[in-house]
């Protein structure tokens, strides 16, 4: 049976629209050579790439000024090497453009509102989002569904009819919880193997499938 197109696509930023992996490690490891002195292995921030900032700044400290002054040395070095290492995946531009020409599209991030904004910019895409919802925009954030419903809400658009797309665990976690489709994004860090758990509806190898939806 061949399903009609989606009315709405919800997407990821960081994996999935931007390739900024090399940048969010890169200020991962700073912050934490500049306030313990030692760096974590990539994997460990791998693992959560996807939630909130100050969720993944936990690994180094419990405390709250602490997680509030690394959450500022983070955010320096990432915003003062953003232009130079982040950038578009190939093929990602076109495939979003043509979706954004029949249907509704939302960006749903753990990055803050404003620095969402930028990534977009970033690759070009600045108006092709008819809702941008940040993480300071919400209370809870993936794997919780909460900013996909928010996003659903904003758009006064239906489960039932939207698919998000993603690169993350966390990501196939908050759509679904959420009750809409999710199409994973091999192009991003994850490996198939890290997102087969959370059952996507969908497996993308490169931007350009994302017309097959």
């Amino acid at each position: 049976m061949t399903l009609p197109p989606f009315a709405t696509y919800l997407f990821d930023l960081d994996g999935t629209i931007l390739d900024s992996v090399a940048l969010i490690l890169s200020s991962y490891r700073h912050t934490a050579l500049v306030h313990t002195g030692a760096a974590p292995e990539d994997a460990v921030w791998l693992a959560g790439l996807g939630t909130p900032l100050r969720t993944q700044l936990r690994h180094l400290s419990e405390d709250p000024a602490v997680i509030e002054a690394m959450a500022e040395t983070y955010r320096e070095h990432n915003l003062s090497n953003h232009d130079a290492m982040a950038r578009p995946y190939d093929g990602v531009v076109d495939a979003v453009r043509a979706l954004a020409s029949r249907a509704e599209l939302g960006l749903v991030t753990s990055k803050l509102h404003y620095g969402a904004l930028r990534g977009l910019r970033t690759a070009g895409l600045e108006d092709a989002f008819d809702v941008v919802i940040g993480a300071d925009d919400v209370p809870r954030h993936k794997p919780d569904p909460t900013p996909v419903l928010a996003a659903l809400e904003r758009l006064g658009a239906s489960a039932t009819s939207a698919v998000f797309v993603g690169d993350s665990p966390h990501d196939m976690a908050s759509g679904r919880a959420a009750g809409v489709r999710t199409a994973a994004a091999l192009w991003g860090p994850f490996p198939r193997q890290a997102l087969e758990p959370h059952q996507p509806d969908f497996w993308l190898g490169t931007p350009t499938e994302l017309h097959s939806l």
